[in-house]
C-alpha cells in the first residue's frame, strides 16, 4: 500500500508584522492543517490562523518541535513550521532536514519539503538603524545552548579583527548574563570605544524600541533576548539619529576639473553620476545646496572618524577601509619630456605599494594609498607636472609640436586643456590635437580630431579607435577660424553631456543623435563584421 506523504512547510514570518510577511508565507499557513511553533510565535501569527492544529512549545524545545512536524507530515498532513525572520538564519529549517536525515529521508519519495524565506531580524533591524549593513557583515548568535560559549568567542573576537558589522542575536536572558559583557570587552580590543550600536528590540510589533548608542555605553541599555545588536565597523559613523556604513572596501577619489580630490559624496551628484535618477529641473538650487551640505557634513564625520581612529595603535588596521587617491599625470600638453627629477618625485610619492601606469593618453596612470592627497598635488605641481583626473572624462592630448617649432597652435590646446580637461561626460572621451597636415600623433584617430593646417583649423568627430571595424573620425568642418576653434568643440562636447546616455562612446552618440552643433552624422561603410567580445 502506497504511503500517502504530507508536506513540510518551514516558514519564515519575518519580524512579526503582518505587512513584512511575504504572500507565499501567509498561504503557506492558510493551506496548513498544523502549525507547530514557539508559544512567542504562535501568539504573533494568531490572526492568520483559522481550524488548524496548532502544536505550541517553550524555548529551547527545537529538537522536539521538528520531530513532531516530521512525524505528521508523514502521515499524510501539511505541516507549517514557523520561525520568526528566516526559517534558515537561526531558525528550523536545518533542524527539519537533521531530523529528516537521520531517518533516511530522500527529496524524490520522501516528504515534501518546502522553505519558505523571511526577513532576517539583521535586515528588519538595520532598516530601523538607518544603513548600517551597507558593508561585509555577519552575524553571531550568543545562546550557549547549542554552541560552547568559547568557540563564540573566538568567532567573536574574528569578526572583530576582521572589521565587520556584527549582529548579535540571542544577547541576553534572564540566565545567561555575562556573554554580552564579556563580548562588548572583545571588540573594545579592537574598535573604538564610539563606534556605534544599535539596539532593536521587538523589531516592527507593539513593543518595538529602538536605541542608537555606542560600544562603550551599549551595556547602560536594555538588551534581552528579543533585542536585536548591531554593532558597527570601524567606517560606521552617526548621522541625524541614523547609523550609517560606508559602502566599499576603499574610498577611492581622483580630481574633478579645479583638481580637488573627489570626496565620496561626490558621486551622489549628477555630474559624477549622470546615468543617476536625478530630479532634473524640479530641484532648486537651494534644495541641490542642502543636499550636498548634508553629504559634505555626512562625510566630514566619517573623515573625523578614521583620523580618530588612526591616532590610537590599539585598533587593528589590517582590516580597515583605506583611503586610494587616482589621478593621472604628464609633463603638459605639448611638452612630452619628463625630467629625471620629476621621476624621482613621483617614484618617491609612489612608493613601494602604489602603482604607476603608462597610458594611450601620453600620461601616467598613479594610484596611492593617501590621506593626505594636497600635499601630493602640492608637491607634483611644484615640480612642473600636470595633473589630470581619471574615469569617464575628458582627455586633450596634442602631439609634441615638432619639439616646439610649430607653436602657433600651442595657446588653443592650452585653453581646450583649461576648458575642457577633466571634465566628466557619459563616457571617457579624448581631443586629440595635431600641429600640423602630417598629423602624426594621430587626431583623426580620436574622438574629437583637431589638425592645424594653412593658419586654420580642420575639425573631425566621432573615430571608432579599437576593434576590427575601427575608423578614422568624420571630417566635419574644414578651416575653422582660430578664433572659433575652442568654443565649437566645447560646444560639441557640452551637447554630450547633456544629451549622451550612460556610458554611451562617443562615436555612438554622434550616430544616434545625427547631428551636432550642425555637423551631420555621415554613415561610414562596415569593413568587418564582428562579434564584440570585448566590448565595442
Amino acid at each position: 500500500m502506497e504511503m500517502n506523504l504530507g508536506k513540510l512547510l518551514v516558514i519564515g514570518f519575518g519580524p512579526g508584522n503582518e505587512e513584512h510577511m511575504t504572500f507565499r508565507a501567509k498561504e503557506a499557513i492558510l493551506e496548513s492543517d498544523a502549525v507547530i511553533g514557539y508559544n512567542t510565535y504562535i501568539d504573533i501569527i494568531r490572526p492568520l490562523l483559522t481550524d488548524q492544529e496548532i502544536v505550541r512549545t517553550g524555548m529551547t524545545e527545537e529538537v522536539s518541535r521538528a520531530q513532531e512536524a516530521v512525524r505528521q507530515a508523514e502521515q499524510g498532513r501539511s505541516v507549517a513550521v514557523i520561525s520568526s525572520g528566516d526559517a534558515g538564519v537561526y531558525g528550523m529549517a536545518g533542524l527539519i532536514y537533521e531530523v529528516l536525515i537521520e531517518q533516511g529521508w530522500k527529496e524524490e519519495t520522501g516528504v515534501r519539503v518546502e522553505i519558505i524565506p523571511g526577513i532576517s531580524a539583521i535586515n528588519s533591524c538595520a532598516s530601523l538603524l538607518g544603513a548600517p549593513v551597507m558593508h561585509d557583515a555577519c552575524t553571531i548568535s550568543l545562546s550557549d545552548h547549542l554552541t560552547p560559549w568559547e568557540l563564540i568567542k573566538k568567532r567573536v573576537e574574528a569578526a572583530a579583527q576582521a572589521d565587520f558589522v556584527i549582529s548579535l542575536y540571542n544577547p541576553r536572558s534572564g540566565r545567561r548574563t555575562r556573554q554580552i559583557v564579556e563580548t562588548q570587552q572583545i571588540l573594545l580590543s579592537y574598535r573604538s570605544p564610539d563606534t556605534p550600536v544599535g539596539l532593536v528590540k521587538s523589531a516592527y510589533r507593539e513593543r518595538q524600541h529602538v536605541v542608537i548608542t555606542d560600544l562603550a555605553h551599549m551595556l547602560d541599555h536594555d538588551i534581552g533576548m528579543l533585542t536585536t545588536v548591531v554593532i558597527g565597523n570601524n567606517s560606521t559613523f552617526m548621522y541625524d539619529g541614523k547609523m550609517i556604513t560606508p559602502r566599499g572596501y576603499q574610498r577611492k577619489y581622483t580630481l574633478d576639473s579645479e583638481e580637488q580630490q573627489l570626496k565620496p559624496h561626490q558621486r551622489l551628484q549628477e555630474q559624477a553620476e549622470p546615468w543617476a535618477m536625478h530630479q532634473g529641473g524640479s530641484q532648486t538650487k537651494a534644495e541641490v545646496a542642502s543636499a550636498v551640505d548634508l553629504a559634505e557634513e555626512a562625510m566630514t564625520k566619517v573623515g573625523c572618524k578614521e583620523s580618530e581612529h588612526k591616532q590610537s595603535s590599539e585598533f587593528s588596521n589590517e582590516f580597515r577601509q583605506q583611503s586610494i587617491f587616482e589621478f593621472a599625470v604628464s609633463p603638459g600638453i605639448a611638452n612630452k619630456k619628463i625630467s629625471a627629477q620629476q621621476m624621482l618625485s613621483i617614484a618617491e610619492i609612489v612608493g613601494e605599494s602604489g602603482t604607476i601606469e603608462y597610458t594611450p593618453d601620453h600620461e601616467m596612470r598613479i594610484s596611492v594609498h593617501t590621506d593626505q592627497p594636497d600635499e601630493i598635488t602640492s608637491r607634483l605641481k611644484t615640480e612642473g607636472l600636470l595633473l589630470l583626473p581619471i574615469g569617464n572624462v575628458v582627455k586633450v592630448k596634442a602631439c609634441d609640436f615638432c619639439d616646439g617649432e610649430k607653436r602657433d597652435a600651442i595657446p588653443h590646446a592650452t585653453e581646450l586643456q583649461e576648458k575642457l580637461g577633466g571634465l566628466s561626460v557619459p563616457k571617457a572621451m579624448t581631443i586629440g590635437i595635431n600641429g600640423c597636415g602630417m598629423a602624426c600623433y594621430g587626431a583623426t584617430a580620436d574622438d574629437i580630431g583637431i589638425i592645424y593646417r594653412r593658419q586654420k583649423f580642420d575639425l573631425f568627430l566621432g573615430a571608432k579607435r579599437t576593434g576590427r571595424n575601427a575608423h578614422v573620425a568624420q571630417l566635419v568642418a574644414e578651416g575653422v577660424e582660430p578664433d572659433q576653434i575652442v568654443e565649437t568643440v566645447v560646444a560639441v562636447v557640452e551637447q554630450f553631456r547633456e544629451r549622451g546616455l550612460p556610458n554611451e562612446r562617443f562615436h555612438k552618440f554622434f550616430k544616434r543623435v545625427q547631428e551636432i552643433n550642425g555637423f551631420k552624422f555621415r554613415d561610414v561603410p562596415d569593413q568587418v563584421v564582428v562579434d564584440e567580445v570585448c566590448g565595442d
